[in-house]
């Protein structure tokens, strides 16, 4: 049974858990009915529940086709896009299709179609928390809230690194990325198969049974994780003075790709705009302004310890001219604090470290590869930033959400000694 075909017979069956419908009336060019607020309170209900169709064009008592004028389509496909982006948060990443349907007359008739993929979030629309109930939706109780939260991983009981991404299928990996992580002779034999991605578990099956990526298989399997996970990038900006002023800006580059990508290239961004100073008593001496290692060790752990279930934060890497910040979102795993970050280790995303691990590293960095499982990494930072500017960087928690690293640049050591700069 084609798409067609089968939209139409669920729609003369009526709404259900999985199907809503909506007539469309329009003023001018805008959109009358149904309510934008109502409209975003359905789309949200459909995510937060088992996800499912929005029709538009459809009248949901008679289940007639009544279709949206040729001429108006591409307003109401916008009218439906804003409301996804600007009316639900996070905003809601729905699958939208024009398709013609028979009217009552025979004729084909324009209509949209929305689909709505069970979330990896909890979205909360214009009206508030809503989920779907048979044919309806139902605003959440606190109760019912909390429990969805912990369900959707958000409430870190279940590795959020592990779970399915919607509208992914195993198709959708990138053979040589995925080849890094598994034995070659076996890949030479039989190439990617969906059974040597699951065991790696960089894909798996949703609640409904379908094969999904995993987060980490999106985020190191996939050329274009932000396809999926817009929020998982870096966003990269140099200052020639020493706040954020888009007058001194002079550098900025959002920073895009697999994590291992998002490394180097965060790495390249620092190298091409921090300062190599020099002083010269007996012979001329260059200082770099920020240890490659130390920002190195940085990025790694940003990439592979930050929350990804965040929607909506990105790492900012910020360059100054009398230091480097740092924001990685997610508050610390565990008991860890500020103070503790270079004695203990504890690891938010499993797999992703796990993944990591088996990366190369740029050559000249002291490692192999990007991780080497053995908690080297902060104390790395705190001895290169400590022997090239004198001081130690400085780890802060940030409303319980955000960690921001500060590391001082070379100055610092200079200036100490009294030094002329």
């Amino acid at each position: 049974m084609n798409q067609v075909a089968g939209l139409a017979k669920r729609i003369r069956l009526g709404e259900d858990t999985l199907l809503e419908l909506k007539d469309i009336v329009l003023r001018g060019s805008n959109v009358k009915s149904p309510d934008r607020r109502d409209f975003s309170d359905e789309l949200a209900a459909l995510a937060n529940a088992r996800g499912g169709t929005v029709v538009l064009g459809v009248d949901d008592k008679t289940r007639a086709v009544t279709g949206i004028p040729l001429g108006s389509l591409d307003a109401v496909e916008r009218w439906a896009r804003e409301i996804c982006n600007d009316s639900i948060r996070p905003p809601l990443d729905a699958q939208i299709y024009k398709l013609e349907l028979d009217g009552p007359d025979g004729t084909p008739t324009p209509i949209i179609r929305i689909d709505v993929a069970r979330s990896l979030f909890v979205h909360r629309s214009s009206g508030g928390y809503f989920e779907r109930l048979g044919s309806s939706r139902r605003e959440m109780t606190p109760d019912r809230l909390a429990r969805l939260f912990q369900q959707r991983s958000q409430s870190r009981l279940i590795r959020f690194d592990e779970s399915a991404v919607p509208n992914t299928a195993p198709g959708d990996l990138d053979h040589a990325l995925t080849r890094r992580f598994l034995r070659e002779e076996l890949v030479e034999e039989e190439g990617v198969t969906e059974d040597m991605a699951s065991k790696l578990r960089v894909a798996t099956e949703d609640p409904e049974g379908s094969r999904r990526l995993t987060v980490a298989g999106v985020l190191l399997c996939t050329l274009d994780p932000q396809r999926w996970l817009p929020h998982a990038y870096v966003q990269a900006v140099s200052y020639a003075g020493e706040r954020t002023d888009v007058e001194y800006q002079t550098d900025a580059r959002d920073i895009h790709g697999p994590l291992d990508r998002q490394i180097d290239e965060g790495l390249h961004f620092v190298r091409r705009n921090m300062l190599v100073r020099a002083t010269k008593t007996t012979a001329r001496i260059e200082s770099p302004q920020f240890s490659e290692r130390a920002v190195f060790e940085a990025l790694v752990n940003a990439v592979a310890h930050r929350d990804y279930s965040m929607a909506g934060s990105r790492i900012r890497l910020h360059l100054f001219g009398d230091r480097l910040e740092l924001h990685v979102p997610g508050g610390l795993a565990n008991t860890l604090t500020p103070d503790t970050l270079h004695l203990r280790q504890s690891s938010r995303n499993e797999l992703i470290v796990s993944l990591l691990a088996r990366c190369p590293a740029p050559a000249g960095l002291g490692r192999s590869n990007l991780m080497d499982r053995r908690g080297d990494g902060l104390p790395i930072i705190r001895r290169e930033t400590r022997e090239l500017s004198g001081r130690l960087p400085e780890y802060t928690l940030i409303d319980q959400d955000e960690l921001r690293l500060i590391i001082p640049s070379s100055d610092s050591k200079r200036q100490a000694a009294g030094q002329r700069v």
